[in-house]
């Protein structure tokens, strides 16, 4: 996910996909946990996205 796409959505559109994320990220590291996940850079990519989200919304409380 870009920027650039994070930053057009709406708040309430932002608090979803942060929820949407933090479940794929949980369901990633119970494949993990499991030996069943093919690509552990996938856990990476999927938190650096939590991050993204989270740092926008920050930016736009503050607005």
């Amino acid at each position: 996910m870009k920027n650039k796409d994070i930053i057009n959505l709406e708040k309430d559109e932002l608090e979803q996909k942060r929820k949407e994320l933090k479940e794929e990220y949980f369901k990633l590291k119970v494949r993990h946990a499991s030996g069943q996940l093919e690509t552990p850079s996938s856990l990476a990519v999927v938190r650096k996205n939590i991050a993204r989200v989270n740092t926008v919304l920050r930016q736009k409380e503050g607005k």
